[in-house]
C-alpha cells in the first residue's frame, strides 16, 4: 500500500481527467473534465487555500496562534477551514443566506465561525459581496487576524498553476481549449498561465453568469450560479489572457448539472453545470480534431438542499 506523507494536505492536486465526449453532438471536439471534486475538501478551492496561507505564513502576515478572516459563498470558506484545521489557526467567515447551508455546516465542522450578511431573497449580488467584503475587512482589524481577501490575492492564483501543469500531463499536450467560470479569476488565470508556458495559442474561454454578464460588458444582476459571477469585475481580472467569453443561465446550468449526474455521473454544482454548457459550445465549434478540457469545479453532495438536486427538480 502507498501512503502518502505529508499529513492531509499532501491529499490536494493530481485529481482525475475524464472523457465526457458522448455528451458532444456529432463532429464535435473531444470534451474532458477534471474532477476537482477529489480534492480533500471535494472541490479546486483547497488549490488556493493553502496557497494563500502558505504565502502568508512566508510573509509574516499570518502568525502562530493567528486568526484566517474571509468572505465566501461557502467554497473557499470550507477549504480556508479545512486548511486552518491543519494547520492549527482559527477561522472567522463571513457568509450569507444566499449560499446552500450545506456550506453553512461543513465550515462549521470545520471549526469556523460565522458571521452573517442576508441577502435579498437569496440572490446573488454585487451589493451582497460588496457587503460581505465590507464586514470581512472590519473583523481583520482584530489583532492577529490575517485577511485572506480572496479577490486581491496574488498567492491564490500560483494554486493553481499546478492544475494547469496537470491537465497538460494528464493529456499528453493535447489541448486545444480551456473552459473555466469566473469568480475572482484565479483559476482560470493559474490555469491559463502554465497551458500558454507551454503552448500560447490555447484558446482560453471564460463562463459568466448570463443575467450578470459583467465581463462581456452586460449590466450587473442576480443569479443562483453559487461560487461565480460576483457581480463586478474582480480587481485581478486580465481579459488579456482569456480569447472568449460565453454567457449562460442559471437554469442552463442547473439543468446540466443534474444531465451530468444522471447520465454521466459526475456529481457536481452548478458552477460546473455551467462550465460544460460553455464548453459544450467550443467543442461544437472547434470540431473532431480538438481537445476541449473544463473543470468539475466542486461536489454536488454541496448542493443537496438546493432546487438543483431536490425533489422533482431531478426530473425537471
Amino acid at each position: 500500500m502507498r501512503v502518502t506523507h505529508g499529513g492531509v494536505l499532501a491529499g490536494i492536486g493530481n485529481t482525475p481527467l475524464i472523457d465526457i465526449s458522448d455528451l458532444t453532438p456529432p463532429g464535435s471536439a473531444r470534451l474532458l473534465i477534471k474532477l476537482e471534486y477529489a480534492n480533500p475538501t471535494g472541490s479546486m478551492k483547497d488549490r488556493m487555500a493553502r496557497a494563500a496561507i502558505e504565502g502568508a505564513e512566508a510573509s509574516g502576515h499570518l502568525v502562530p496562534g493567528g486568526t484566517v478572516v474571509e468572505y465566501t459563498g461557502g467554497t473557499t470558506g470550507i477549504s480556508l477551514a479545512f486548511v486552518c484545521a491543519a494547520k492549527g489557526y482559527g477561522i472567522e467567515i463571513v457568509f450569507s443566506d444566499a449560499f446552500s447551508d450545506e456550506k453553512r455546516r461543513t465550515m462549521e465542522a470545520f471549526g469556523a465561525r460565522i458571521t452573517d450578511v442576508k441577502s435579498d431573497g437569496k440572490k446573488i449580488t454585487e451589493a451582497l459581496i460588496k457587503e460581505m467584503i465590507r464586514t470581512a475587512a472590519e473583523i481583520s482589524d482584530r489583532p492577529k487576524h490575517w485577511w485572506c481577501d480572496q479577490l486581491n490575492n496574488h498567492d491564490a492564483i500560483s494554486g493553481y498553476v499546478p492544475l494547469g501543469e496537470e491537465i497538460w500531463s494528464q493529456t499528453g499536450g493535447d489541448v486545444t481549449a480551456f473552459v473555466q467560470a469566473v469568480g475572482t479569476a484565479h483559476s482560470i488565470h493559474g490555469v491559463t498561465e502554465a497551458l500558454w508556458a507551454h503552448n500560447p495559442h490555447i484558446e482560453i474561454t471564460a463562463v459568466e453568469p448570463e443575467e450578470s454578464a459583467v465581463l462581456s460588458g452586460g449590466p450587473s444582476g442576480s443569479h443562483k450560479i453559487e461560487g461565480i459571477g460576483i457581480g463586478f469585475v474582480p480587481p485581478l481580472w486580465h481579459p488579456e489572457m482569456v480569447n472568449r467569453i460565453e454567457r449562460v443561465s442559471t437554469a442552463a446550468a442547473k439543468d446540466m448539472a443534474r444531465q451530468l449526474a444522471r447520465q454521466q455521473g459526475v456529481f457536481a454544482g452548478t458552477s460546473t453545470g455551467a462550465n460544460v454548457v460553455a464548453a459544450l459550445r467550443v467543442a461544437q465549434r472547434l470540431g473532431s480534431s480538438a481537445t476541449v478540457v473544463t473543470i468539475a469545479c466542486d461536489s454536488g453532495l454541496r448542493y443537496l438542499s438546493t432546487d438543483v438536486f431536490r425533489g422533482n427538480e431531478v426530473g425537471a
